[in-house]
């Protein structure tokens, strides 16, 4: 019998223990679901608030961030675009004022030389200018002579010869002298140059500066390069098993390393011989041209391979809240960030925290998969996100700045 009770009174006690333990469970479950419903999903900033925290709006943007293919490149220019000068006919620097990063246009003196066989040049056409005259005459007198028998046809022959010789090398100086910028049409016995001038032949900027006052430069010396930069081209480096996706036409989207701001150019070419490395050259133009921009720019590119778009924002707009992701959108109105606006005066600007889901992550930018519908046209926090953040967890964000 005190067995049977001693049974009874243990099973009582263990459901005592159990179904007050349960209690509390559920107390603190519901305690915590309190809790959560207590978070505020909204925030408000005063003008001064929103201009010190850099919050920048923007809309959702759609990108093909599926079935694309990561590639590098550079940007370069076309070979009419970049140019090397050189001097036609050694000399030596006379004067120059060029440096590297200096604007030029075409036509303008990038170098003046100057050397002695400028003016033996010139002397040997005018020389040869007057030799001429006279063996052209010459020719003549022989001719009229043959025709009355007085000569014989050698010498007509003889006369001839030194005519066309002569006037060949009259030629050949006359294009000489034009090579090196001299006008023989302007020239006479008494106007000798003793120096020629160097001139642009585009117009762009100066890339490379390799001569100095009093250096001599050979014919096939470098002196200056210079760059047209308002046809830059993006040089892609694809691997030859991703080659048959690309088409030409399709889109591309790249970074420069030196800057996070997204770029687009199109494949305008697709190159038909495969390097040692087993890659091929892609030539894409670019969307819009940026002269500011230098050829041999390192770059980061996706080429988008078909046209499945989602919906993207910067990955900067995305914040993570207890193992939750989330971004900011404007509201409609003013409000106050506590339930009450009895002690707060509405705010300048509205933001509510909804939260989202994400898929591919490329180039920056994340698809945004919404768990309860939106307007796609609203207003979306891109810069400032994680100070929103903050002022909902009354950390320390924009204490400073609250009124």
């Amino acid at each position: 019998m005190k067995s049977i009770v001693k049974i009874i009174f243990t099973a009582t006690l263990a459901s005592m223990l159990f179904f007050s333990c349960g209690n509390k469970t559920e107390e603190v479950k519901k305690e915590e679901e309190k809790h959560e419903d207590s978070l505020s999903t909204k925030v408000g900033l005063t003008k001064e608030q929103f201009k010190i925290a850099g919050i920048e709006v923007g809309m959702l943007e759609l990108k093909s961030l599926s079935g694309t293919i990561k590639v590098n490149g550079m940007l370069d220019v076309p070979p009419q675009n970049l140019v090397s000068i050189s001097a036609p006919l050694g000399g030596f620097v006379k004067n120059t004022d060029l440096l590297q990063g200096m604007k030029v246009t075409k036509g303008q003196i990038v170098a003046v030389m100057q050397h002695p066989d400028y003016i033996q040049l010139q002397q040997d056409y005018l020389e040869s200018k007057g030799q001429l005259e006279y063996l052209e005459a010459e020719y003549a007198r022989q001719q009229e002579l043959a025709k009355e028998n007085v000569n014989s046809t050698k010498t007509v022959q003889q006369a001839k010869a030194q005519y066309l010789g002569m006037q060949a090398k009259f030629s050949g100086l006359k294009s000489k002298l034009s090579l090196i910028g001299i006008n023989p049409e302007n020239l006479a016995a008494g106007n000798i140059q003793q120096s020629i001038v160097i001139t642009a032949p585009i117009t762009g900027y100066v890339t490379h500066v390799n001569v100095n006052i009093g250096v001599y430069v050979n014919p096939n010396d470098i002196m200056f390069q210079i760059v047209d930069t308002e046809h830059l081209h993006a040089e892609l480096t694809v691997f030859e098993k991703d080659v048959p996706k690309l088409k030409i036409g399709q889109n591309v989207r790249f970074i420069l390393a030196n800057e996070g701001k997204e770029r687009h150019a199109t494949i305008h070419l697709i190159g038909r011989e495969i390097e040692k490395d087993r890659t091929v050259r892609v030539h894409c133009h670019l969307d819009e041209e940026d002269t500011q921009l230098i050829p041999g720019m390192y770059l980061k590119a996706l080429v988008e391979t078909n046209s499945n778009e989602v919906f993207t924002l910067p990955n900067e707009a995305i914040v993570a809240f207890e193992g939750k992701k989330y971004i900011f959108i404007g509201t409609e109105g003013d409000f106050c960030s506590d339930k009450d606006c009895k002690d707060e005066k509405p705010k300048d600007y509205g933001f509510e925290m909804v939260e989202i889901k994400t898929g591919v992550s490329e180039m920056n930018y994340t698809e945004i998969i919404f768990i309860k519908e939106i307007d796609k046209e609203a207003d979306i926090v891109l810069k400032g996100a994680y100070d929103l953040l903050s002022k909902i967890k009354n950390s320390e964000g924009l204490s400073c700045c609250a009124p």
